[in-house]
């Protein structure tokens, strides 16, 4: 098996879901007491929210830079940035480093090309939905995308950062969720794009009107793959 790296800490909870979901996968494929080789650089989410709050993208960089250039001197072949957002600087990172990035927006809409998808709406917090880092990805991949609701935004904002970061899963936000949900089914689109690593904390990702691709499941799932790409 080849040794994937990730760059976590972005929350720790979603990156504690990245480690379950690849070595769920390989266990699967390996059987036995097989499980995945991964190395973790786990970064103080304190430090990167401070400089993306403070749109000081430079800052949030150069941390990501020097967890990727560690985690390739360490041996890691590829490497996941677990978190959406962060993929802001995704092409900064990339270029600091000799090893491939897995970037999270292209592999969400490879899975979309395969299941015919072709318009959807993307939920995440502020910067993944109103930002054009993300969205163009996908547009390229020829989804078409709702146009971006900044109120959506700012409460999954709230959500995210003052709730699921902390571990906490409250039920009043599964709620605005699931509402929000059945709203957008309304509309007309074949999909929803779950770009936010902790929102599956709150929703149900098979137990909604239309599907959900979750990111967070589906970049995992590419990293296992390229670690039983032997």
């Amino acid at each position: 098996m080849r040794k994937l790296g990730l760059i976590g800490g972005l929350s720790w909870t979603s990156t504690a879901r990245y480690y379950q979901i690849i070595n769920q996968a390989v266990a699967r494929a390996k059987g036995g007491l097989h499980s995945a080789p991964i190395l973790i650089e786990s970064l103080d989410f304190a430090d990167v929210a401070r400089s993306a709050s403070a749109d000081d993208w430079d800052s949030a960089s150069r941390e990501l830079i020097g967890a990727a250039q560690r985690l390739e001197t360490a041996g890691a072949q590829t490497l996941l940035i677990c978190a959406n957002s962060m993929h802001k600087v995704y092409d900064a990172v990339a270029a600091s480093v000799g090893i491939p990035i897995i970037h999270i927006a292209e592999v969400v809409g490879d899975k979309m090309n395969a299941d015919g998808i072709k318009s959807a709406a993307l939920i995440s917090t502020r910067n993944v939905m109103m930002e054009k880092f993300y969205r163009q990805r996908l547009v390229a991949h020829g989804v078409s995308l709702l146009p971006a609701d900044m109120k959506l935004a700012e409460r999954i904002d709230h959500i995210v950062y003052d709730e699921l970061v902390l571990g906490k899963a409250m039920r009043d936000s599964e709620r605005f969720m699931k509402s929000q949900l059945t709203d957008i089914a309304k509309q007309h689109v074949q999909a929803v794009i779950l770009a936010c690593t902790e929102l599956e904390m709150i929703v149900d990702v098979k137990a909604n009107v239309l599907p959900i691709y979750d990111c967070t499941t589906i970049h995992a799932m590419a990293g296992a793959r390229f670690i039983l790409s032997e």
